[in-house]
């Protein structure tokens, strides 16, 4: 007869339900699993012999099948070892089949029969929920799995409290969800000296999600103002925590299950490989632009980068979402980023001083800059540069407008938006608007469009550009608290556009 038990197979951000079935047949004493798993879960056999041994539990001299449904879908990680432990115990009737059955489970077993926390016991859940079955987990799991109120998750220390709870000798609790984290302060926009432009590119960034790139000599206060952006985004929604942390699960980077409501800020270093930056590896895994998810990617040094590596980021910021192929596997992450970018205007950085500029200059900064695609480019909604701060200003006190005041005007602006495309599945802020969408919102005042007209005619904007402007238009509008696009908010989206990099 077969017992069986479930569990799940991670595809991206998806967990496949799949059925674990184990047959006790007459024969020659074996042990096999089947059904294309990988290393780990081969290995499975020896924890779970072991473990049930540790517990005074031996095997009968017969042949044990393991069987993973569906077959043909490959099997990764070591949290299939409880469900195939549950199917065993189930097959040799130490516990009830019916409970097994309505249960999804997923963990690890240590040699001692004790129960160590996997990765992905988030989305695991989502999955047990639309199967209506109770979710078991290790115990250091559960407070992360807790979170999807549709599911019952009971978290276990050991493979023995598992079959005392499935027995009636002692019922495992019910998990409670972790402790939400917030941010942690300390960075304030009133640390920088001068830069309101680049501060107010800030601002039009985070408030519309527009995707920024600062070029300015070494020193200049890039990479201090991007560091300072995550005060002044306001924090997750209940939707966008769900989609964030549903990623972060997979990638192991949820601690103790509590969810994460300040938005993410992803900085890798630019010798990463495509795999670090897009997804990839042997699990094909998220990258920094899905861990970036609701966030924002910040790449200093952008010419640095591989090219290659650039390259790869066109399509994901246009359609927020990047398909990570493989030969045996297409996982697609949701990647719906602001992209922060910094460079120095040359090799040597000092193109625009006379005193201190290399003698290739300009053909150096054309060169360095010229690593930047056209089309990568042309997919940044505000370009802005950032001058040298002069050494009798970072004597004077602080000044100009703290993080909160910033952040309230983010805010502002945000709920504006959210008034706006609260009908609209598939937009939620002005960096997603296109089509009629944008047309209705976006359509300037005469002047504006005049303004508009004149310089896609003489910089020969692009279509993509063309649409870019109005979306950071609409942007403006919305921290002036306007509900039209007028003259000066084009005027001054269009000079954010034409902050050209070439010419700096």
């Amino acid at each position: 007869m077969v017992a069986r038990a479930y569990t799940v197979a991670f595809e991206g951000v998806e967990a496949r339900q799949v059925e674990v079935q184990c047959a006790v047949t007459p024969g020659m004493p074996a042990f096999s699993v089947v059904g294309l798993p990988d290393k780990a879960v081969s290995e499975a056999r020896d924890r779970v012999r072991t473990a049930l041994s540790s517990m005074a539990i031996a095997l009968p001299s017969k042949r044990i099948t393991i069987n993973l449904s569906p077959a043909d879908m490959p099997k990764e990680g070591s949290h299939f070892d409880l469900p195939i432990a549950l199917s065993l115990l189930a097959a040799l009737e130490i516990i009830p089949k019916d409970a097994v059955e309505t249960t999804t489970s997923l963990g690890e077993l240590s040699l001692d029969g004790s129960l160590v926390p996997v990765i992905g016991a988030l989305p695991a859940a989502m999955s047990a929920a639309e199967e209506e079955h109770v979710l078991l987990c290790p115990k250091a799991s559960g407070p992360e799995a807790a979170w999807v109120d549709a599911v019952q998750v009971l978290g276990a220390c050991s493979l023995a409290d598992v079959i005392r709870h499935y027995t009636g000798q002692s019922p495992l609790p019910p998990a409670v969800p972790g402790e939400v984290q917030s941010g942690t302060g300390g960075r304030d926009m009133r640390d920088v000296k001068g830069q309101e432009r680049a501060k107010r590119a800030l601002v039009i960034a985070a408030a519309g999600r527009h995707h920024l790139m600062m070029v300015g000599t070494p020193g200049s206060g890039k990479s201090m103002l991007a560091a300072r952006l995550p005060g002044i985004l306001p924090p997750l929604t209940a939707r966008e925590a769900l989609e964030t942390s549903m990623i972060h699960s997979l990638a192991g980077l949820l601690e103790e299950g509590g969810i994460n409501r300040t938005r993410p800020f992803r900085e890798p270093h630019h010798t990463a490989s495509m795999a670090a930056i897009v997804g990839g590896g042997r699990r094909a895994s998220p990258g920094e632009i899905s861990l970036a998810h609701n966030g924002v990617l910040f790449m200093d040094e952008f010419p640095e980068f591989p090219r290659m590596v650039l390259e790869t980021l066109r399509q994901p910021i246009e359609t927020g979402e990047v398909m990570v192929a493989r030969a045996n596997a297409h996982v697609k992450y949701p990647c719906r980023f602001m992209l922060v970018a910094a460079a120095n205007p040359c090799k040597c950085g000092y193109l625009s001083d006379p005193a201190r500029a290399c003698t290739r200059a300009p053909i150096c900064g054309e060169d360095y800059m010229g690593r930047i695609s056209g089309p990568l480019m042309d997919r940044f909604d505000l370009r802005v540069e950032v001058p040298p701060v002069a050494f009798t200003d970072l004597d004077l006190p602080a000044s100009g407008d703290s993080s909160a005041t910033y952040a309230a005007q983010v805010q502002q602006a945000r709920a504006e938006q959210q008034a706006r495309y609260d009908q609209r599945a598939d937009m939620r802020l002005n960096a997603d608007a296109e089509g009629e969408a944008l047309e209705e919102i976006a359509t300037p005042d005469a002047d504006g469009r005049a303004l508009l007209t004149r310089v896609a005619e003489r910089f020969g904007l692009s279509a993509r550009g063309y649409h870019r402007v109005l979306r950071v238009a609409r942007t403006i509008a919305d921290l002036d608290g306007s509900a039209e696009v007028r003259h000066p908010h084009v005027a001054e989206a269009v000079s954010y556009r034409l902050t050209g990099v070439r010419e700096l």
